[in-house]
């Protein structure tokens, strides 16, 4: 969690990391991967239907969040962070390469399979690991939850965290409860 990786500093990325207020370790990341500047990296191993193309897409990798009673609200809130960056940046679609039993999580976040991701499929960036191809329509968002009646619906759509602040320069993000949240752009 704390070495940064080759794609942490390639342009049209962003990684985002959650710290402790107590003492400022780093206890969980996310790097944010934009269509903007070239291909996605889900896109080594899977063509993405035509319906995505012209389209802002953003891909959320290294989801990583510590093994204790923080880790749950960690990965909440850097799932917040992702969702909220995606709205500020005008990103049509979330898309996540998910193993099992990650995969599980995004279906109860309603993300669905993209057309022509059946099953789980090897992936290059990460390994040749097989993964789900998920997407989430991020204009949707809120009227998908609120139809749903969604456990997630007031936490994402209706409960401001000053916590979590995304804004253009995308420097200064951080997340709620006990942590705090810095984003790095490449």
């Amino acid at each position: 969690m704390t070495d940064a990786e080759s794609w942490d500093v390639r342009e049209g990325t962003v990684v985002l990391v959650a710290r402790s207020k107590l003492d400022g370790m780093p206890i969980g990341t996310i790097r944010i991967h934009t269509n903007e500047v070239a291909p996605l990296p889900l896109e080594q191993s899977f063509k993405l239907p035509g319906r995505f193309a012209g389209l802002r897409l953003a891909e959320a990798t290294r989801l990583g969040v510590v093994a204790d009673s923080v880790g749950s609200v960690v990965k909440t809130a850097l799932f917040k962070a992702y969702y909220l960056y995606c709205v500020a940046h005008n990103v049509d679609y979330m898309v996540i390469t998910a193993r099992s039993p990650l995969d599980r999580m995004y279906e109860r976040l309603l993300f669905k399979d993209v057309d022509g991701a059946t099953g789980f499929i090897p992936m290059a960036h990460v390994g040749g690991v097989p993964h789900r191809v998920l997407e989430f329509h991020v204009k949707e968002a809120e009227a998908l939850w609120r139809t749903a009646r969604h456990p997630f619906y007031r936490y994402m759509s209706q409960t401001e965290h000053p916590d979590i602040v995304v804004t253009e320069s995308d420097s200064q993000l951080r997340v709620a409860s006990s942590t705090s949240l810095v984003a790095d752009r490449a």
